[in-house]
């Protein structure tokens, strides 16, 4: 069931979802005409819809219809306890949740970050769902997989996964110091209001919820490979992607693929060049 609230920026809407881990509420906020063409966009940790508005802002006027969903554990009202509901199948299943409910049929997937990760996911095995995908800093799951076995910089970039997926190690370290290790996330590179928005989500409850996306992560090293049209974004100083993955990336979409590096831009190209983001989203949906 969809429940619309009428709140700005953006329409707001409510997703209804009944679960093994129980019945959880998906804030879903939404830019654009209703009946415009569908793009999902799915964000990243340890950000939420809003940090889309950007891109949204960019794309006005396109015809597109954009809905982006505050994921699990992001959502006050879906955040179960059981680090098993964070595991990427759940993941995508509440995407696929949303599509049905708003009768979208086959429609566009943008992700970031993590929400990258669940984008090459339902793109490997869910295609007949899709238009096209366009994954921005973190590649194709089986390129990441090999890039962190057999490259020491990924591996490098990576060793932060094992603080993460330690519980209450990782709330301690992020949220002491007025949340100075949550803060350092950025790297300078995100807008203050920003930082002081996602900041004050991560306290408010989501942390723990939020960081079960990492304590569920499994090896998905043998993701099939895509067969939609795809477009992979990734900033040539990103602090989470290693050249070699992201190099690697193109090996495994078997469809009209387009690589986008971007000279100077970090693993938050939202925030720092929304514009950009926004021209090659339109470039790949329209």
């Amino acid at each position: 069931m969809l429940v619309g609230m009428d709140e700005s920026p953006g329409r707001h809407h409510e997703v209804h979802r009944s679960t093994a881990h129980g019945d959880l509420v998906l804030d879903v906020r939404e830019w654009g005409p209703v009946d415009g063409v569908p793009v999902v966009l799915l964000h990243g940790f340890p950000q939420s819809a809003a940090s889309w508005a950007g891109v949204a802002e960019h794309l006005a006027g396109s015809g597109l219809r954009l809905l982006a969903p505050d994921q699990r554990g992001y959502s006050p009202g879906a955040r179960p306890d059981d680090v098993a509901a964070y595991a990427i199948e759940e993941l995508a299943g509440d995407v696929l949740a949303l599509a049905e409910d708003l009768d979208l049929g086959r429609f566009h997937l943008v992700g970031h970050d993590w929400g990258a990760s669940v984008a090459w996911w339902l793109a490997a095995h869910h295609p007949d769902r899709l238009l096209t995908l366009t994954a921005l800093s973190v590649p194709h799951l089986a390129a990441f997989g090999r890039a962190l076995v057999e490259d020491p910089e990924q591996a490098s970039r990576s060793a932060y996964l094992k603080v993460f997926r330690r519980p209450g190690v990782a709330e301690e370290q992020l949220l002491a110091d007025d949340a100075a290790g949550l803060r350092d996330v950025y790297a300078g590179r995100v807008p203050i209001a920003h930082v002081q928005r996602d900041v004050a989500l991560m306290r408010d409850g989501a942390l723990t919820p939020a960081l079960g996306w990492y304590r569920a992560m499994r090896d998905l090293s043998g993701t099939p490979d895509v067969h939609v049209p795809t477009t992979y974004i990734w900033g040539e100083e990103d602090q989470a992607a290693a050249p070699a993955a992201a190099r690697l990336c193109g090996e495994h979409v078997q469809a009209d693929y387009r690589f986008v590096p971007l000279p100077g831009v970090s693993h938050w190209s939202l925030d720092e060049v929304p514009e950009v983001v926004a021209a090659e989203i339109r470039r790949r949906v329209c």
